[in-house]
């Protein structure tokens, strides 16, 4: 730990012309004491720090010195190609093997040239997490994503309804999708989907066989057709189509037409919309009248109250009538705001 510390201020110190003790110690993660510390281990080692006194001193590195010490290890080049993730990092574990890939990248560079990745992050990030949500951290995630960077098979526990299922997984690679992460694996032969979160126990597999493996150190042999992007996209769209059981007909505004995949599945959406057009298109009033998939009419409901008065639900009965009910209480809300007593429902009396 201490050798890799005293590498990476090294590499820090190369590729800019001076740092204070605030600042390294704030870069490592150490207090100002051990900095200094490790800046007399450096000099007593043959590194050439100086240290300039005052208010505007600071650590440098004099003679033109340059460390050699710039190859990426393939933990480091791993994650370099992440770097762009950092959350993602974090949550794996791999956020040091990162940043000593980008100093030495950094030390790498021409001088001129060094300020390209703080330009790039000035720029561009990715935040995946949706919005409105505050994304936990699966306890497991670390051990899984060593896994996952080793080929190494793995023995978990998952929970499923209101039971718990023990598998031996071979474990391909992490998704993470709108903060939440996602294993694809393969067990009994065929690749599979399992959320992160609903595994509560995860071990290195027995010494046992199991279809592919290398070797008794439990790693297996990953099998190169593997497309992680695109066997992701179908089991997406595949999951997406299978939750969509029932349907509801609904007469859409123009407005309520172009706001429909934004408030519900966007494929579904535009299926509905698109065979909608093509069986005749809007009425003369403009209005188009679609059948949509949905997962349940519960799903439904508080989904296409987003439309308000742009779309009206023509079936189920059950669902417009909750409509109907919805629309009435809210004018009913308005009218006593302003003042004016509203006549009570029929079914209300």
């Amino acid at each position: 730990m201490r050798a890799a510390r005293l590498i990476r201020m090294v590499l820090l110190l190369q590729t800019r012309p001076s740092m204070t003790a605030a600042e390294l110690a704030r870069e490592l993660e150490v207090s100002e004491r051990t900095i200094a510390r490790d800046v007399l281990s450096l000099s007593e080692a043959g590194v050439p720090v100086y240290a300039d006194r005052g208010r505007a001193g600071g650590y440098r590195l004099i003679g033109g010195y340059r460390t050699r010490l710039t190859g990426l290890g393939r933990s480091e080049a791993e994650a370099l190609f992440l770097s762009g993730v950092p959350t993602a990092l974090r949550e794996m574990g791999l956020a040091d093997a990162a940043s000593a890939a980008r100093l030495k990248v950094s030390a790498a560079l021409l001088p001129e040239l060094r300020d390209a990745a703080t330009g790039a992050a000035q720029r561009f990030h990715l935040d995946a997490p949706a919005w409105y949500q505050e994304p936990e951290t699966p306890a497991l995630l670390p051990e899984i994503a060593e896994a996952v960077w080793d080929d190494r098979r793995i023995t978990a526990r998952y929970r499923r309804k209101d039971t718990e299922v023990e598998r031996e997984l071979e474990p391909y690679g992490l998704v993470l999708k709108a903060g939440v992460w996602y294993l694809a694996a393969r067990a009994e032969g065929d690749h599979r989907v399992y959320r992160v979160d609903r595994f509560t126990a995860v071990a290195p597999a027995g010494s046992g066989t199991s279809s592919g493996t290398d070797d008794a150190g439990g790693r297996f042999r990953r099998d190169d057709s593997f497309d992680l992007p695109a066997f992701w996209a179908e089991r997406a769209a595949q999951f997406a189509r299978s939750i969509l059981r029932e349907e509801v007909v609904l007469r859409l505004s123009s407005r309520g037409a172009r706001q429909l995949p934004y408030v519900t599945e966007r494929a579904a959406a535009h299926e509905a919309l698109a065979r909608a057009r093509a069986a005749g298109g809007p009425d003369a009033q403009g209005r188009l009248t679609v059948t949509l998939a949905v997962e349940s009419t519960e799903v439904a409901y508080a989904q296409l109250l987003a439309l308000g008065p742009e779309g009206e639900i023509l079936a189920p009965s059950g669902l417009r009538e909750r409509f109907a009910s919805a629309a009435r209480r809210t004018a009913a809300l308005y009218a006593e705001a302003d003042g004016t007593p509203d006549e009570p429902d029929a079914g209300e009396l």
